[in-house]
């Protein structure tokens, strides 16, 4: 049976947010997820710890759809559109001073981890990776190259 299209972008979307990148096969609809290279110093460890999956997608790379985790700024406009909707003016007005600052999301994540609207944020995040997954999906602007 195949899973429906929301379960899939949701799928994905939880996976990047975990620091994964997502390859996606819309024939089996099978999701392959891969912690992003850059994440691991030792290249061999890597490459022997996820080497199944590594495999599995070079060897069907024309089958796969790759989704990449958010670079920092679009991590980083996610958190503003966040403060940007908040009804809390203090709050608000706290984060938006964060933002402006060094090590915005060391400093956003601890604010909102101690704040009311922390499961807002997290909400608010998944919704707004799932849109990002969505609009990639269907654009077809989800990443052409598979090399891992």
């Amino acid at each position: 049976m195949k899973k429906r299209q929301s379960e899939i972008i949701k799928e994905i979307a939880q996976e990047l947010d975990c620091g994964f990148d997502c390859y996606y096969n819309s024939k089996t609809d099978e999701i392959v997820a891969i912690p992003n290279f850059s994440q691991f110093l030792d290249e061999d460890e890597f490459k022997e710890a996820f080497s199944d999956s590594i495999e599995k997608v070079e060897k069907h790379t024309t089958d796969f759809i790759k989704f990449e985790t958010l670079n920092s700024f679009e991590s980083f406009k996610i958190m503003e559109l966040f403060v940007e909707q908040l009804p809390d003016q203090n709050l608000k007005s706290e984060l938006e001073t964060i933002l402006a600052n060094k090590k915005p999301f060391q400093s956003f994540k601890h604010k909102i981890d101690h704040s009311e609207f922390r499961q807002s944020w997290f909400e608010f995040k998944k919704s707004e990776l799932e849109k990002i997954v969505e609009n990639q999906l269907h654009s077809g602007k989800a990443s052409a190259q598979h090399r891992i």
